[in-house]
């Protein structure tokens, strides 16, 4: 099994080639302060600090998203609090605060009320 996300202390799988201008946005990820930029999606702004989005709760390997449009349910990530949302469609906000262990975000139980974002995407 790989080791837990360590963002920060590896290169983002994304670098930003343009549109740096934007404002900065402070947020952290398992509890490591990070900075993206307003208009990002969180998977942007994960990935443009790690080189991985999540495990995989099945096999343990590293995830970054695959779709990209909301449709696979590989980019789920989780609030401190416990709120799921997709990686690919929720913008960052200043001052979110993303978990991305397995154990933070937990499997679909069915209501269709969890298969939304906080965004208000489906």
């Amino acid at each position: 099994m790989n080791p837990p996300l360590s963002p920060g202390k590896t290169m983002g799988l994304l670098k930003r080639v343009a549109e740096s201008g934007r404002t900065p946005v402070r947020f952290v990820l398992n509890g490591q302060a990070l900075t993206a930029l307003a208009g990002d999606t969180v998977l942007t702004a994960v990935l443009t600090n790690s080189a991985q989005l999540r495990n995989s709760e099945f096999s343990g390997e590293p995830r970054a998203g695959f779709c990209l449009m909301g449709a696979c349910q590989d980019c789920w990530v989780a609030t401190e609090s416990g709120q799921r949302l997709r990686a690919c469609g929720t913008l960052i906000e200043e001052g979110m605060c993303l978990v991305t262990g397995v154990e933070a975000v937990p499997r679909n139980s069915g209501d269709p009320d969890e298969m939304t974002n906080a965004g208000g995407l489906t």
